[in-house]
């Protein structure tokens, strides 16, 4: 009566459905694609990158993976997570959506969450949408809370119109 019906039926299948060995085939070849899925997906993230602690880098560094700093680097960092180790000097920007700090840092910070451990030493400004500070840890600076700690310009924008409207009034 229904079409439905007439698939299911033994007669109205087509040649070879029936078959055991071309049905085998055919699971086969349904996982064939999510297998080609899975080769073209992004592949499994790489370690971080260390800078040992005989190193000293002059100049800015940007990665959108993990960068461990044991040495020294005097210049910004760009980052995903950044971890800045316990003999470690940084002397520059730092925005990184994760920032832990076990050595020394001197310059403004960006982060979505930042830390700073007992072993932490920091001088400058941190700009954050969460942060914390462990007991021990010695800091001098302001703390900013930001929804969008990482965009330079989050509150440029609003402050930059009222400017000119107060200047003009």
């Amino acid at each position: 009566m229904f079409s439905k019906s007439r698939t299911n039926e033994p007669g109205a299948a087509k040649p070879g459905e029936g078959d055991k060995t071309s049905m085998a085939d055919a699971p086969a070849t349904a996982a064939k694609p999510a297998m080609d899925t899975k080769a073209s997906a992004p592949k499994a993230k790489p370690p971080a990158s260390v800078i040992s602690s005989d190193l000293t880098i002059t100049g800015n560094i940007k990665t959108s993976g993990d960068i461990q700093v044991e040495g020294n680097v005097e210049g910004d960092i760009r980052a995903h997570l950044l971890t800045v180790g316990d003999s470690a000097t940084v002397k520059g920007e730092i925005v990184a959506d994760d920032v832990i700090v076990n050595g020394r840092i001197v310059g403004r910070v960006r982060g979505l969450k930042v830390r700073l451990t007992s072993t932490a030493r920091g001088e400058g400004d941190i700009i954050h949408k969460t942060i914390a500070i462990e007991s021990g840890a010695h800091f001098e600076g302001s703390v900013q809370r930001q929804d969008d700690p990482l965009n330079a310009n989050a509150n440029k924008p609003a402050a930059a119109a009222a400017k000119p409207a107060a200047a003009g009034g």
